[in-house]
């Protein structure tokens, strides 16, 4: 059955936070299911965002909400599963406030997970998402 993956056990990093001002911009904002807070990400290209599940996951479905004018343009998927990060795909959000859903070709076991955002819609690199969840299956 498909569900969410993330859990208290989740634990999270991010590349940068703007102005390190972690209270009103933090990691945590990804997860908290308020459309009224946001991580965002201080300037310059090549952001991310770090998951490590408390035991291996099947990954099937990556669900993101942006902020318009501070989406990923060019993305990448990344997995660890034994010591070693690999591609699993690449994927290219709308510039939009929309929630979007990008479901993969075939679902990937891991027990790490790197969202890369290549480049940002933002002249600046600066990266803005209200919401992130990664769906699939536990084992």
């Amino acid at each position: 059955m498909v569900t969410s993956l993330i859990c208290s056990g989740t634990e999270s990093r991010v590349s940068s936070v703007l102005n390190r001002d972690t209270k009103q911009f933090g990691k945590k904002f990804l997860f908290d299911n308020n459309e009224e807070t946001c991580w965002s990400s201080d300037q310059g290209s090549t952001q991310w965002v770090l998951l490590e599940f408390p035991q291996t996951v099947n990954v099937s479905e990556l669900l993101i909400q942006f902020q318009g004018g501070f989406a990923g343009r060019l993305c990448r998927l990344e997995g660890d599963l034994k010591g070693e990060f690999f591609r699993i795909t690449e994927f290219y959000p709308e510039d939009s406030n929309t929630l979007q859903r990008f479901c993969l070709k075939e679902p990937v076991n891991v027990n790490k997970l790197k969202i890369i955002f290549e480049n940002s819609a933002d002249f600046f690199g600066r990266i803005i998402l209200y919401h992130l969840d990664v769906r699939g299956e536990k084992f």
